[in-house]
């Protein structure tokens, strides 16, 4: 008889099996319309709706599907693991901030909402009131300076980072209760390196968009160590996007052996290169991705094979997602795979 882990990972592998990963993302190629791409990942429901409606409606139905499924899985668990609620809450965290952006940019409407069902605690009803919206819930006390300051035209990335910082330490904490060695060092690999490449990203996107200096970047990195029960490195999970402030955007010779420098654009061919943050996003994702899919097959009934899945339909949301605003602007879908870089 099953455990939850192993019931969990049967349902799991059975989503994955149908879900457009894998060798079932080539099935995606040579798509010319979005209604094309809709009648494919919803056969039994697409809609007939003109071009602007449709893509709006298809990225709601798709990012409806992937928490469904995701928080089915969970559900599967009588006491599900903290990490694994902790990664679902990511949805909450990104709609939270989302309704900051709503509010930053003078919206009056709620924005659209992810259902992670009885492990949501924000009042999303109560929108436009910040205080009301999180009364009760792990951010009151973490944004109780930052509420009043919650307007429009303000600049939310103090706030964001906060945040992240928040989300990213908690989930690491997690880290502890996975009491079999094997199952805690997947996870850790996988936790640590998406928050490096989350801090390297925002070092290049803070550096080349908004001009901001070494200080001032400083500030929006996680800037944290794993307890050493957990993890035995010794530097900061910000350690490589520190170093990368000392190098000019525009010297390639700069980045030679920093540790992320494969994810870097092409410098062959270029007469004025310069670091491209967008490169370096797909790439990274490219590489979390291979990172999730392989280590959900070679650790299977494990918590961590659990959170390989999780991460594997955020892939999947992502990938669909960037295809159909491709498609929406006249692209056709092998032409977004060249720039996403999917093989």
């Amino acid at each position: 008889m099953l455990n939850d882990d192993g019931y969990a990972y049967a349902k799991s592998s059975w989503i994955v099996g149908r879900s457009f990963l894998g060798k079932r993302i080539s099935l995606l190629s040579g798509l010319h319309t979005l209604s094309e791409l809709d009648r494919l990942v919803f056969p039994d429901s697409y809609r007939e709706l003109p071009g602007r409606e449709l893509l709006i409606d298809f990225e709601r139905r798709i990012e409806k599907r992937s928490v469904r499924q995701i928080l089915s899985v969970v559900n599967s668990y009588a006491q599900p693991h903290r990490l694994l609620v902790r990664i679902l809450k990511g949805y909450e965290y990104s709609d939270l901030k989302n309704c900051f952006a709503h509010i930053a940019g003078g919206k009056l409407k709620l924005p659209v909402i992810s259902d992670i069902g009885r492990f949501g605690t924000v009042r999303f009803d109560a929108y436009p009131d910040v205080a009301a919206m999180i009364k009760k819930t792990e951010y009151e006390s973490l944004l109780s300076d930052d509420i009043k300051n919650i307007k429009q035209g303000m600049d939310l990335t103090a706030i964001e980072t906060k945040m992240d910082f928040h989300f990213y330490k908690e989930a690491a904490e997690c880290l502890s209760k996975l009491f079999i060695e094997e199952d805690r060092n997947v996870a850790v690999r996988l936790i640590t390196d998406e928050i490096r490449l989350r801090n390297c990203l925002w070092a290049l996107r803070l550096r080349t968009y908004y001009n901001k200096s070494e200080i001032e970047t400083k500030k929006y990195l996680l800037d944290f160590k794993l307890h050493r029960n957990i993890y035995q490195g010794s530097e900061s999970l910000a350690a490589e996007a520190k170093a990368s402030l000392d190098f000019h955007l525009d010297l390639r010779g700069h980045w030679t052996g920093w540790k992320w420098e494969r994810f870097l654009n092409p410098a062959e061919g270029v007469t004025d290169w310069t670091v491209d943050p967008r490169h370096f996003q797909t790439a990274a994702s490219q590489y979390l991705y291979h990172l999730a899919y392989r280590n959900f097959h070679s650790s299977p009934v494990s918590v961590s094979a659990i959170y390989c899945f999780i991460k594997l339909k955020q892939f999947e949301e992502d990938l669909l997602t960037s295809i159909a605003e491709g498609l929406a602007l006249g692209m056709e879908s092998s032409a977004v795979f060249k720039i996403l870089e999917v093989a």
